[in-house]
């Protein structure tokens, strides 16, 4: 069952990407469930947009790795401000070193919902958002998030 829900979710995102252009390449901090900052990549797709997130943490016994996939609606506030929100998946893979080694995956379907500014002189976007995450795999667990920080370039 694990595999074909991966498969599902990959050939949805290679489709999905296919026609897709980057248009903002960054960071997001601080909102990753552990995963506290992430590189970021929006797909323009339209008036809409896909975006992506590698994250990484490291600790004292752990070391883990997220790949976040959002497929986001937008609109405008004004002013330079828009509104996004998507919903999406996570991977996540991590090893605890706590009396021996352990490793894991987790598979969540994920929300997404922020506000972002996009400046007219420079051409850089901050973005404010909020992800919650329903972990499916191995366990069923819901975490609200954090807020995250995300500053990107624009092409």
């Amino acid at each position: 069952m694990k595999k074909i829900v991966l498969a599902i979710v990959a050939v949805f995102a290679m489709g999905s990407m296919a026609t897709a252009q980057i248009q903002d390449l960054g960071v997001r901090i601080g909102g990753g469930q552990g995963y506290g900052a992430e590189l970021s990549a929006m797909w323009g797709m339209g008036g809409n947009r896909i975006e992506t997130d590698l994250g990484w943490s490291s600790g004292d016994h752990h070391t883990s790795i997220s790949l976040a996939g959002i497929y986001q609606w937008t609109g405008e506030i004004g002013s330079g401000f828009n509104w996004f929100a998507g919903v999406g998946a996570r991977l996540a893979f991590w090893t605890y070193d706590i009396e021996g080694v352990d490793s894991d995956f987790a598979l969540a379907l994920v929300g997404q919902a922020g506000i972002e500014y996009n400046f007219d002189a420079i051409p850089f976007q901050l973005t404010l958002d909020i992800r919650p995450n329903f972990w499916i795999i191995p366990d069923t667990e819901f975490h609200w998030g954090d807020i995250a920080l995300g500053i990107r370039y624009r092409f």
